[in-house]
């Protein structure tokens, strides 16, 4: 199994930071290796919830099938299958004047053969871990800007 874990202060308030990444079609936004990520079926993100997720790793294509295991006010975990792997987005938040923390740990868990890669993947991931707390902040700031007053035209 390889664990990589970061920290990240976000210049948002908690509550709309895990509403925006609750949505885990928002990861086309803050994974670098997310290609597509769409929901499956209708309604917002609750316990449940399902997104098909392609990604791209190391030149190589592989699909899986995400699932919002966790919500709470403080605590997001999303977990995704596909026959070689599985995923675990963990999130976990702390506010303290207006900011939030995210403690960000992604967790990946090879089957069967591709499991003796692991050892030789771990350097990748950790790469990727440091890319996540260069984008994910951008996308938070992004998705979360309060447009300026007066219509947006400078004055």
């Amino acid at each position: 199994m390889i664990e990589v874990e970061r920290v990240m202060t976000l210049d948002h308030p908690l509550p709309d930071v895990v509403g925006f990444l609750a949505d885990f079609a928002n990861a086309e936004l803050w994974d670098p290796g997310t290609i597509t990520c769409d929901r499956i079926g209708t309604g917002g993100p609750a316990v449940g919830a399902e997104w098909h997720n392609v990604s791209e790793f190391r030149g190589r294509r592989t699909e899986l099938r995400y699932r919002l295991d966790r919500f709470d006010a403080d605590h997001l975990t999303f977990v995704g299958h596909n026959k070689t792997a599985t995923s675990t987005d963990d999130m976990r938040f702390g506010e303290r004047d207006g900011r939030t923390r995210l403690t960000y740990r992604a967790r990946v868990e090879f089957h069967g053969v591709a499991r003796l890669a692991t050892p030789l993947l771990k350097r990748e991931f950790e790469r990727l871990g440091d890319e996540v707390c260069v984008r994910l902040p951008q996308a938070v700031d992004r998705a979360l800007r309060v447009p300026p007053s007066g219509g947006g035209h400078p004055q």
